[in-house]
């Protein structure tokens, strides 16, 4: 872990670089530029409201604020799991090239996710005062619910780096399990009410089987809820992501002189 460690330090300055530029490269032929990263999460978000919110007469309290922090979340982990597994075939120039670990690909990569995902949180912050939620104390958990996912997020997607260079067909199964996924983790609709009630068991193992699921819905309770998180749930799964980091890391670090071959 400390050969990990120093190359995130030596190579910090490239991935900075590396995110900044793809950020500019995205909007660089976009007449709104910057604003589509903040039209698109509410575009996406008032589409599910139609369908939910309105026709399905979803009666969650707060509902927009928590559609959004749902989503926000969502999006985050989403597209940086599906993003990785074509990961190092897609920097091919770079890898064929010059060494660098190909985490680093990865970390930029969050980089600029993770850049999108504060805009969203600035907007999530806006409704919150729109719709005058109360906070807590409790408001002060979402900065470990951030780490935890993001070390979840980085566990996944490291891995699926790898496989993603030998198995052809992993992104198009990843893409179906993403969309399987989305609806099991009450982004829509919150778990406990919705099956708590009539299927109790149904209910825990969606929440505290699926990372995303736990963290959404304690990310909601301390913002929205004045409620705390699930500590032990949540220790239990960074625990988990740093086993599954570690994993990844070294794999990555076993392999990464055969990956120019296969690419």
């Amino acid at each position: 872990m400390k050969r990990f460690f120093d190359d995130i330090i030596k190579y910090n300055a490239y991935e900075v670089r590396a995110a900044k530029s793809s950020l500019k490269t995205e909007v660089a032929n976009s007449y709104l530029n910057w604003i589509w990263w903040v039209l698109d999460p509410l575009l996406s978000m008032m589409i599910y409201y139609l369908i939910f919110g309105i026709i399905f007469k979803a009666k969650e309290q707060y509902f927009i604020p928590f559609l959004f922090i749902g989503q926000t979340m969502w999006g985050f982990f989403s597209k940086n799991v599906q993003q990785s597994v074509r990961m190092i075939k897609r920097n091919k120039p770079i890898v064929s090239k010059v060494y660098i670990p190909k985490f680093v690909l990865l970390i930029s990569n969050m980089m600029i996710n993770g850049f999108k995902m504060t805009i969203s949180c600035v907007i999530v912050i806006m409704m919150m005062i729109a719709f005058r939620v109360k906070l807590s104390y409790y408001v002060v958990c979402c900065i470990p619910i951030f780490l935890i996912m993001f070390l979840i997020t980085f566990a996944i997607s490291v891995n699926l780096m790898h496989f993603g260079v030998f198995i052809e067909d992993l992104g198009n199964v990843i893409n179906i399990v993403m969309q399987l996924l989305f609806y099991m983790t009450g982004i829509l609709y919150n778990i406990d009410t919705r099956l708590g009630p009539e299927h109790p068991m149904a209910a825990k193992l969606l929440t505290y089987g699926n990372p995303m699921a736990l963290l959404i819905r304690d990310m909601r309770n301390v913002l929205l809820y004045r409620q705390g998180p699930d500590w032990v749930a949540l220790a239990i799964w960074g625990v988990v992501a740093v086993v599954l980091s570690m994993i990844g890391i070294h794999t990555i670090y076993k392999n990464e002189n055969s990956y120019v071959k296969v690419i």
